[in-house]
């Protein structure tokens, strides 16, 4: 019996499909107030609890010889930053913790590339690029790194048999929420970005990303961390490429970051002290797009026979579900 976190959600139900298709026998751990769409029609056992009640990790965790922990809070903008570090730090510590007391055999954490080092806007970053706590922007990217490093002190210090996955930027179906680049790609496919900022993604497929996770569970060197990607694109590539798609004009203005900075702290201080929802523009996302998010997956083609399909194929799959799904009616 295996163990995965984070079914209902984009890329952690994509890595419970590859488990299902490999004839694993899965038991999931969901909250109650999840969406379970994702979930719709699987043979699959599932413990209703969360990363903050350890009694319900301990009933998930029982009789399992793998986990797979893909859940996290994932949002680049949060106006109360202590329950993202919650539930991505504390919750992670304390799974893993149970996981070594249950006698796991092999765990797979699913990291982010938003942890690693990227040195410059033309060498894609690496597992090894140096990077530190005082490089990483936002709630997001701390509590990442944090949560990233209680798992590496775990292995190091208690032999926790771990593996980490630091995937990229998952495009595809299933993106129910949608995750931040999804409502990129279902903005730009509505027509709603007249511009753009010059910063680029490493863009991969979900579903290739999600074989990555299954090819470290069976490769993978307990220790090390590989980068799951796919294609380092700018966002005017990505912008084109769904303008394409849709048969529609790609936005030709590009905006310079200081431009956009005073309408960010504006948006950013109204959503926060007003509670509204999730602004256009943040301030943190602003910072983070000052450096293209490029990324190497060389490590996992190489130990882990890892593959990676084309940005095209992947975007034309995400706006394929999108469309068949209603996200794409214009309002």
């Amino acid at each position: 019996m295996i163990l995965v976190t984070g079914t209902t959600g984009f890329l952690g139900s994509a890595v419970l499909r590859k488990l299902i298709e490999a004839g694993e026998p899965v038991r999931v751990l969901v909250r109650h107030s999840s969406n379970r769409l994702n979930l719709k029609g699987l043979a699959i056992e599932i413990i209703e609890g969360d990363l903050l009640d350890k009694d319900s990790i301990e009933k998930a965790l029982r009789g399992c010889k793998g986990l797979f922990h893909v859940a996290a809070d994932y949002r680049i903008w949060v106006p109360k930053p202590e329950s993202m570090f919650n539930v991505n730090v504390f919750g992670t510590r304390q799974l893993m913790e149970l996981a070594l007391e249950a006698g796991i055999e092999k765990v797979i954490y699913t990291s982010s590339v938003a942890v690693l080092g990227n040195e410059s806007n033309a060498a894609p970053g690496h597992e090894e690029t140096p990077v530190s706590f005082t490089d990483m922007v936002g709630p997001y990217k701390q509590s990442k790194f944090r949560a990233e490093e209680a798992v590496r002190e775990l292995i190091s210090l208690k032999g926790l048999p771990a593996v980490i996955v630091n995937p990229s930027t998952p495009i595809g179906p299933r993106d129910i929420k949608p995750t931040p680049t999804g409502r990129i790609i279902v903005e730009a496919a509505l027509g709603q970005i007249p511009a753009y900022v010059d910063t680029g993604l490493n863009i991969a497929h979900v579903d290739d990303i999600a074989e990555g996770h299954l090819l470290a569970y069976k490769k993978g060197k307990i220790g090390e961390r590989y980068i799951l990607g796919g294609e380092n694109m700018t966002l005017k590539q990505i912008l084109n490429e769904v303008a394409t798609i849709m048969q529609q004009t790609a936005p030709k203005i590009c905006i310079p970051h200081i431009a956009l900075l005073p309408i960010a702290y504006i948006v950013d201080y109204w959503a926060r002290y007003m509670g509204s929802e999730e602004p256009f523009i943040t301030v943190d996302g602003l910072k983070m797009s000052r450096k293209k998010m490029f990324f190497s997956s060389s490590k996992a083609i190489f130990d882990l026979d890892y593959k990676y399909r084309s940005s095209k194929e992947a975007i034309t799959d995400a706006i394929g579900w999108f469309k068949k799904n209603g996200y794409l009616k214009k309002k």
